[in-house]
């Protein structure tokens, strides 16, 4: 299952028991909502992953500044959503299409799924993320898939929490890591990304012998993991779980504290800095979009510095726009993440079918 980092931040919500409230013009409906039909309508529709989320507010002001109102039609996870527009190309089912990262990017553009199109505001958004010469995408956020802990086990062992991936080989964290399948999810496969990108492509094979040797547990995806394997979850704890870590996000513990009634003071759960792989997730003008017109404005928004400061307690993601700022809760329970290893677009698409099939060699036989 390729979720993203929104997808996990809503599920972890969800373990809370939080509904957490899609944006007006969902496909739900709302006014002036349906297809788009024509060049002159004044719906754009917004086709993406489940778990994406904006606040009522915010929607509100696009249709106030453009005219047009979002439809917003959600196609299962990350991977799912995508191969249903690849099934679909050159007769879309919406304008615009969010929630392709850097490690899908690849198979989107080589099937020619977007119009090259250079976003209003581009040149506020962080270089780094700007991967596509030819803008068929926008950067929209990043995330930041690391090892969480459970703080209370390690107070309590009187034990350290590994920063590092060679940390995670020490005996002293034997049998304590649960991972994803590499294959199925999205942070399992970011996980595994973080490896080859620290230990190189000679030395990632040698590096998760080690790491099944310590005892490493491998699930099907980030839901079971988080909530029902790892100590430090409220999802975990109602489930007895065992395993003070996990592959996770760095936004999990702000996540943990917002939707904790009363709220703690301080997050029951770490990050391992040392250990992270970035995302990068993107919008594109989908090629055959009925409403382009609309389709760009809704990119040009997604850019905007009202659109960015929306994301991060609406989705759990950091804007990519230089000047946008993060709520407290934010900043003062998630980790910043400076230069976490990742690996680029072209590098993943080369390989990623490869290195997946290793890593089910080595780690699931």
């Amino acid at each position: 299952m390729n979720t993203t980092t929104k997808y996990a931040a809503t599920a972890l919500a969800a373990a809370l028991g939080v509904t957490v409230l899609a944006g007006c013009g969902s496909d739900e409906g709302s006014a002036g909502s349906g297809a788009s039909k024509g060049s002159g309508s004044k719906t754009v529709t917004l086709v993406s992953h489940d778990s994406f989320n904006v606040s009522k507010e915010v929607l509100k002001e696009f249709t106030k500044e453009t005219g047009y109102t979002v439809k917003t039609l959600k196609s299962g996870d990350a991977g799912a959503a995508l191969n249903q527009e690849i099934l679909t190309k050159g007769s879309p089912r919406g304008d615009v299409f969010f929630g392709v990262d850097n490690t899908l990017l690849s198979r989107a553009l080589d099937n020619g799924l977007f119009t090259a199109y250079e976003a209003k505001g581009l040149d506020r958004v962080a270089p780094d993320t700007q991967t596509d010469e030819k803008h068929r995408v926008t950067p929209v956020d990043t995330g930041d898939i690391c090892v969480n802990y459970d703080k209370k086990y390690f107070a309590d062992k009187k034990l350290a929490p590994p920063q590092t991936f060679a940390d995670l080989l020490k005996p002293a964290y034997k049998n304590l890591l649960v991972t994803e399948n590499a294959a199925s999810s999205s942070p399992g496969l970011g996980f595994l990304l973080g490896t080859i990108a620290a230990e190189g492509e000679d030395g990632y094979e040698a590096y998760w012998k080690k790491l099944k040797a310590n005892g490493v547990k491998v699930v099907d995806g980030w839901e079971q993991a988080y909530n029902e394997e790892f100590s430090g979850s409220a999802g975990g704890k109602k489930a007895k779980a065992d395993r003070p870590l996990v592959v996770s996000y760095a936004s999990s513990p702000p996540v943990e504290v917002l939707y904790a009634d009363p709220q703690p003071k301080e997050a029951p759960t770490g990050v391992a800095t040392g250990t992270c792989f970035r995302q990068t997730e993107y919008a594109g003008l989908l090629t055959g979009a009925k409403n382009e017109a609309g389709g760009k404005a809704l990119l040009d928004f997604m850019i905007s510095k009202t659109f960015q400061e929306d994301m991060p307690l609406n989705m759990f993601v950091n804007p990519v726009v230089k000047d946008a700022e993060l709520p407290e809760l934010f900043t003062k329970h998630g980790e910043k993440v400076d230069t976490p290893p990742t690996v680029t677009p072209e590098k993943i698409a080369a390989n990623r079918e490869q290195w997946i099939q290793s890593w089910q060699s080595l780690v699931l036989k």
